[in-house]
C-alpha cells in the first residue's frame, strides 16, 4: 500500500517431530500426515485473511534441491565436516532418537517439557544428554547415549562475523537483540545437522541412506526455496534475485521467541557461508501468548482450533484481539472474558459506533457525502488529527510495533466520537444544514482514514466499510496516502449496517471449543520450605559446561546442590555466599549428579541473573516465609512443575507502600516501611493479581537480590 514491491512467503515445516510421532501413532506414513495438515493450515491461513504470495511445503522436491545446493556449497567451503558424536538411543524402540524425540526437565530453568534441542520456556538450546530425567517421546523409556557419525555445521567459525552483523541492529526488539547477544557471549558451538532418521531431506552423498539432514538446518532454508519456487511459478525463474541479491531489499522474519537463535544466529551463518545472499534486516519476535497461564501447545492439549473458531466468529474479531493483545515485549494471556470485553467495548462501542453513527446519519439526511464549506477551528483540528494519526500508524507499522499501531487506529476512532458529539450534527441539521454538511464531510473523512489505516489489521471489515461508502474494489488495492486525501463530495452512500457484532460470555462458552487445562490444586508460597544456606564449597560439574556442584551448609545439615549458573557467576563470587534454597523440592539428577534442593535466583528480560539473599545478616538454617505465613507448615515434598505455579517476582518498594514490578504498581499486603523505599525485594502474589507480599525470614528480615535487576524479573 506504500508502493513498495513485497514478497511474502512461508510454508509448512513438515519434517518436525510432531509429524512422525503422529504418523507412528496412527500407523500411516509421515507424508500422509504432512499433506493433511498442510491443507488444513493453508485453508486456515487463507480464512484468516493472511495473504502469502506462496505458502510452500518443505517436503517438496524443489525445496530439497535448494537444501542440497546449500549443503554441498557449505561442504565444499569446509563449513560442514564429519564427526562422531553421542546420540540418544532407545533400546525399547531399537533406534536413535533425534533431539526432539527426547523430552525431560530443562537443566537451566527446570521446565518439565524441554526437548533435546531446546527449552521453549527459557529459549536456551540444549543437547539431549543435558536433560534431567530424559525420556523417549514414543515409549517413555530412558534412552542411553551411543556413538554415531554425523555432519556438523561449523557455527563457531562465524562468531566474529555474526558479532559484527548484530552490532548495528538497534532497530531490533529488545528481547531479540539481548537473546542473540547472550548467545554470542556464551560462545558458539558447532552443531550436528544430520540425524539417524528416515523422514527428512536426504543427504546428497552416497553411503548415507539411513541418515537425513535435520529439520533445524533445512527448515530455515524454506524461505529461500519458497522464493525460488514463487519465481518459477510466475514464469520468471530469476525473479527471486530481486529480493535475495539486491542489497536495498529488507528481509523481515516474524516468529515466536523460541525461534530467535535460529533466525538471528543459525540462518545468518548459513547465508554467510553460502555467500551472496541478503541477511535478515529485522526479526520481530513475539513473547508467548498463554492460555490458563500456560503456553499454547497442541501436543499438550492447550489450543484453540482456528477452523473451529472461524466457523463461529468473524475473522476480524479474532484478528483484532490477537493484534491488540499481541505479546510483543512480554508474555500475554488469552482469556475469553478479555476477548469479549475488547470486542464489545472497543470494536463495537468505539470503532463500530463512530462509523455507523456517521454513515447512518449522513445517508439518512443527505444520501451522499456532503460538500465541505467554511471550516471551523474544530474542523481544521480534525483534519490535522487525521494526518498526524495516519502518519503515526504508518510509522508504527513500519517499525513492527503492531500493537501500538492498532491502538493508534483506535485513538482516531475515539477522536471521531468526540468530534461527532462536539459538532452535534442532529442540532446543526435544524439550525444550519450547510454547516451540518461540512461537519459530516469531516466525519466521513475520518471514516475513510479509519477504513484504510485499519485494513492491515481488519481487512474484511475494511472492505465491507469501503463498499458501504459507495466505492468499488478492495481497500488493499489503494495507496496508503489515500487515507489523508480529500474525500469526493457527492459520493453516493449505500445503506450502512453495523460492522461488528456484540458478544455475550454465555454464547462464547457454548460455542468455543477450546481445550482448557484441567484445574489443579492451587499452590501458594506456603507450600515451599525455604531456608537460608551458605555455600561452603563449589566446583565445576564434570559432565556439563554450564553447571556447578555446591556443598551448602544449613546449620543442622549439609546438602549437595547442582545449579546452572556458570554463565552468570564465577566460583569466587559464589563461595561463602548466603542463598535461599527450596528444601522440599523433589531431588533430581543433573547430568548424573544428584541435586537435593534448588537455589532461587531472579532473571529479567535483558538476561541479567541475580541470586536471592537476605537483606541483613541472618544465621544459616533460618526459614524464609511469606509475610503472612507461618513457619513450619509446609508440604512434605513438591515437584518442579508445582513450584512453577507459584508466582515470584522482584519489585521495588515505592514511597506510598506499593510495589513497582515493572508493568504495574500493586498494593502490598500489610504494608512495608517507607524506609525501605527504592530497594528491591522478592515478592509473591496474593489475592490474584491485586496484591503482593514480601518474602521474609522468620526473624522478620527481608529477601533481596545480590545485583540489581529490572523490576518484574521472575524468580526461578
Amino acid at each position: 500500500m506504500c508502493g513498495d514491491e513485497v514478497l511474502m512467503v512461508s510454508g509448512s515445516d513438515e519434517h518436525g517431530t510432531p509429524i512422525t510421532v503422529t504418523a507412528e501413532k496412527k500407523g500411516v506414513s509421515p507424508e500422509e500426515i504432512a499433506q493433511k495438515f498442510h491443507k488444513i493450515n493453508s485453508k486456515a491461513i487463507e480464512d484468516l485473511g493472511i495473504s502469502f504470495d506462496l505458502y510452500f511445503e518443505t517436503s517438496h522436491e524443489n525445496h530439497k534441491k535448494v537444501v542440497h545446493d546449500i549443503f554441498l556449497r557449505l561442504l565444499e567451503k569446509e563449513h560442514i565436516y564429519k564427526k562422531v558424536m553421542l546420540s540418544p538411543f532407545c533400546s525399547n524402540c531399537q533406534k536413535f532418537l533425534p533431539d526432539r524425540y527426547v523430552e525431560g526437565e530443562c537443566p537451566h530453568c527446570g521446565h518439565g517439557n524441554a526437548r533435546g534441542d531446546q527449552c521453549d520456556e527459557c529459549g536456551r538450546t540444549l543437547d539431549p544428554e543435558e536433560l534431567i530425567e530424559p525420556l523417549c517421546k514414543f515409549c517413555s523409556s530412558t534412552p542411553e547415549m551411543k556413538e554415531t557419525e554425523h555432519f556438523f555445521f561449523k557455527l563457531s567459525g562465524f562468531q566474529g562475523e555474526l558479532e559484527r552483523y548484530v552490532a548495528d541492529k538497534d532497530h531490533w526488539r529488545h528481547n531479540t537483540k539481548n537473546f542473540t547477544k547472550n548467545w554470542l557471549e556464551s560462545g558458539l558451538r558447532d552443531r550436528a545437522i544430520t540425524r539417524d532418521i528416515k523422514w527428512g531431506v536426504e543427504i546428497p552423498l552416497e553411503g548415507y541412506d539411513d541418515k537425513r539432514i535435520y529439520v533445524w538446518f533445512e527448515a530455515v532454508i524454506g524461505y529461500f526455496s519458497t522464493s525460488k519456487e514463487w519465481a518459477r511459478k510466475t514464469g520468471n525463474e530469476e525473479k527471486w534475485q530481486d529480493f535475495w541479491m539486491n542489497e536495498t531489499c529488507k528481509h523481515y522474519y516474524f516468529l515466536g521467541k523460541d525461534n530467535i537463535p535460529f533466525h538471528t544466529i543459525i540462518w545468518p551463518a548459513i547465508l554467510m557461508g553460502y555467500g551472496g545472499l541478503n541477511l535478515p534486516y529485522d526479526v520481530p519476535a513475539n513473547e508467548y501468548l498463554k492460555w490458563g497461564g500456560e503456553q499454547f501447545s497442541k501436543s499438550r492439549g492447550i489450543s484453540i482450533s482456528i477452523p473451529d473458531i472461524l466457523q463461529k466468529y468473524d475473522p476480524d474479531q479474532v484478528r483484532y484481539y490477537l493484534s491488540i493483545n499481541m505479546p510483543e515485549i512480554r508474555d500475554a494471556e488469552f482469556t475469553l472474558e478479555d476477548f469479549i470485553r475488547r470486542n464489545n467495548d472497543e470494536l463495537v462501542s468505539t470503532l463500530g459506533n463512530f462509523i455507523h453513527r456517521t454513515l447512518s446519519f449522513t445517508q439518512k439526511n443527505y444520501g451522499e457525502i456532503p460538500e465541505a464549506k467554511e471550516l471551523t477551528q474544530l474542523d481544521k483540528e480534525a483534519l490535522e488529527k487525521i494526518k498526524t494519526q495516519v502518519e503515526e500508524v504508518s510509522k508504527l507499522i513500519e517499525g513492527c510495533e503492531f500493537k501500538k499501531a492498532i491502538k493508534s487506529v483506535m485513538e482516531l476512532a475515539h477522536f471521531g466520537n468526540r468530534y461527532f458529539d462536539a459538532r452535534a450534527p442532529w442540532a446543526l441539521l435544524k439550525e444550519n444544514r450547510e454547516e451540518c454538511g461540512t461537519a459530516l464531510n469531516i466525519c466521513c473523512r475520518i471514516v475513510k482514514a479509519l477504513c484504510i489505516s485499519m485494513s492491515p489489521f481488519l481487512p474484511f471489515s475494511a472492505d465491507r466499510l469501503w463498499d458501504m461508502m459507495g466505492y468499488e474494489g478492495s481497500v488493499s488495492e489503494l495507496k496508503w496516502g489515500e487515507a489523508t486525501s480529500d474525500i469526493k463530495a457527492g459520493q453516493v452512500l449505500s445503506r450502512p449496517t453495523p460492522l461488528f457484532k456484540k458478544l455475550e460470555l454465555k454464547d462464547v462458552e457454548e460455542k468455543a471449543e477450546e481445550k482448557k487445562p484441567e484445574k489443579e490444586e492451587e499452590i501458594t508460597i506456603d507450600a515451599l520450605k525455604l531456608r537460608i544456606g551458605e555455600i561452603e564449597h563449589i566446583e565445576d560439574h564434570p559432565n556439563a559446561e554450564k553447571l556447578y556442584i555446591m556443598k551448602v551448609n544449613f546449620g543442622d545439615e549439609k546438602r549437595q546442590l547442582v545449579a546452572g549458573l556458570k554463565t552468570y557467576y564465577t566460583k569466587e563470587e559464589m563461595q561463602g555466599r548466603k542463598i535461599i534454597v527450596v528444601m522440599n523440592l523433589k531431588p533430581a539428577k543433573l547430568r548424573g549428579i544428584e541435586s537435593k534442593g534448588m537455589l532461587l535466583a531472579a532473571e529479567d528480560k535483558s538476561g541479567i541473573v541475580s541470586l536471592l539473599s537476605p537483606l541483613s545478616d541472618e544465621d544459616v538454617g533460618v526459614e524464609v516465609i511469606g509475610r503472612e505465613s507461618e513457619p513450619g507448615n509446609k508440604k512434605k515434598q513438591i515437584s518442579f512443575s508445582e513450584f512453577q505455579k507459584i508466582k515470584l517476582k522482584v519489585g521495588t518498594i515505592t514511597q506510598d507502600e506499593k510495589a513497582d514490578i515493572g508493568i504495574q504498581i500493586l498494593g502490598i499486603l500489610g504494608g512495608m516501611s517507607t524506609a525501605l523505599a527504592g530497594k528491591q525485594f522478592a515478592l509473591t502474589f496474593v489475592k490474584g493479581q491485586d496484591e503482593v507480599m514480601p518474602l521474609v525470614t522468620e526473624n522478620g528480615g527481608y529477601i533481596t537480590v545480590h545485583r540489581p535487576v529490572e523490576n518484574g524479573a521472575e524468580i526461578k
